[in-house]
């Protein structure tokens, strides 16, 4: 295939990951490398089980994702610290306009995007604790590593450029703090996101990665009643892609900015509603995107 026409289809198979990035950050945490999720590493008590729908839209360009999404969290005791596990099932419908050899592509794809499975564990400062003991809990430091992959069931058809699902897999290690001041929590964590490849990318052409190096931070403020806000950063590099071992485009080197507000409704229930922006493009991969979502928990060890 000519250079040039890899260069337009790897441009446009890579903006549903980045979008579908915002999508999994605002519904269960941390899973993709371009995500500014507030809280990855907090303290819950043991036995808690937390449900979370949400629905959000992301741009980019031309391109719109528009998501549903469904995650369930469960809390456990890992070597006397609270850890907890989730997994996130998506559907989603993409529209957008791309210019492949000249030519104007209109691209339309809908389906079940790949769920998300993570492990999150905190190694210092978030003991395991009780319904009852968690009452008395004050957070200091907490340290903690966390583990997300993508499976890839999603909807995806070979003939076509744009898809909801990747036909891939990734990989993401983390680690991160939290440290409390007052009612602030200042976070800072690191990331790599490590892609398998597409071996039936437009055909039988091999879609391949590099890693993803990313780090974040974030500013929380929790009011007297619980609701918190949150200001976030995040900056990531690499991801120079390939077909066919051809290298197209180039590494990335993006900033992301973005903000959180969470509400309590009652004990049980809570509203979240997220921006994000793209402030810095290398490669002009960026996105802005807004989600909404409802929490309800339940459970905890008495």
């Amino acid at each position: 295939m000519d250079p040039s026409l890899f260069r337009a289809l790897s441009m446009l198979v890579r903006m549903p990951p980045l979008l579908m990035a915002f999508v999994i950050s605002v519904i269960c945490g941390n899973a993709y490398s371009q995500e500014i999720e507030a809280r990855a590493y907090s303290n819950a008590p043991i036995g808690m089980n937390f449900v979370t729908g949400g629905l959000a839209q992301a741009k980019s360009g031309t391109y719109t994702l528009n998501t549903q999404a469904l995650s369930l969290t469960h809390v456990l005791d890992v070597g006397g610290q609270s850890s907890r596990i989730t997994l996130l099932l998506p559907y989603s419908e993409l529209t957008g306009t791309g210019q492949l050899g000249g030519q104007t592509i209109n691209a339309s794809a809908e389906g079940l995007s790949d769920p998300m499975i993570k492990a999150s564990f905190n190694l210092y400062g978030a003991p395991a604790l009780n319904n009852s003991e968690f009452k008395n809990y004050q957070q200091d430091l907490i340290i903690g590593a966390s583990v997300a992959a993508t499976i890839p069931w999603g909807q995806y058809n070979s003939s076509q450029m744009i898809n909801v699902g990747a036909n891939r897999s990734l990989i993401q290690p983390a680690m991160g703090f939290s440290q409390a001041l007052g009612p602030w929590r200042l976070e800072l964590a690191g990331m790599a996101t490590i892609y398998t490849s597409n071996n039936n990318f437009m055909g039988n052409n091999t879609l391949s990665q590099n890693p993803i190096y990313s780090g974040e931070t974030h500013a929380i403020y929790y009011f007297p009643n619980t609701a918190w806000i949150s200001a976030d950063l995040t900056y990531f590099t690499g991801g120079q892609t390939y077909v066919n071992g051809l290298a197209v485009n180039g590494i990335q080197e993006n900033w992301r900015f973005g903000g959180t507000f969470s509400y309590p409704i009652d004990r049980q229930n809570s509203i979240r509603i997220t921006g994000g922006k793209g402030v810095y493009s290398k490669t002009d991969t960026s996105y802005n995107a807004i989600a909404v979502s409802w929490q309800y928990r339940w459970g905890g060890t008495p």
